[in-house]
């Protein structure tokens, strides 16, 4: 008998990254030629680059969190902008760059608001 495997519990905006992931997954296939490996595969890397660095972050200590989540922000925002080329060129409908923004841009405003906790913590430890 083949059982799932049991659920992972992830922190929010790992599971809010991966879900946006999935949904790029499925228009990552359907991209023209001329971007499907090229720009596309730069943004699918960006996706596992990103989530890379917030997965990193998870396991450090308080003071060691702070460069990754910055990586994870740096990577997203470039992420968010090669999908913006994608849009203008015509390479991703109006609906799919509107269904992945959303998520990316709750995203981004979890990793800001992370960024600035550790900020304040890291400036107030001993």
């Amino acid at each position: 008998m083949n059982n799932p495997p049991p659920p992972t519990k992830l922190l929010p905006v790992l599971e809010r990254l991966k879900s946006a992931y999935l949904l790029w997954y499925g228009y990552y296939q359907t991209l023209p030629k001329t971007h499907r490996y090229t720009l596309g595969g730069k943004v699918d890397e960006l996706f596992v680059e990103t989530i890379e660095a917030i997965a990193s972050a998870t396991f450090l200590s308080r003071t060691e969190k702070q460069p990754w989540v910055r990586l994870a922000i740096r990577k997203l925002d470039t992420l968010k902008v090669f999908l913006l080329v994608l849009w203008e060129t015509k390479s991703l409908d109006t609906k799919k760059y509107a269904a992945l923004s959303v998520p990316l841009e709750e995203v981004g405003k979890m990793l800001g608001g992370w960024n600035g906790q550790l900020t304040r913590q890291n400036t107030s430890a001993p």
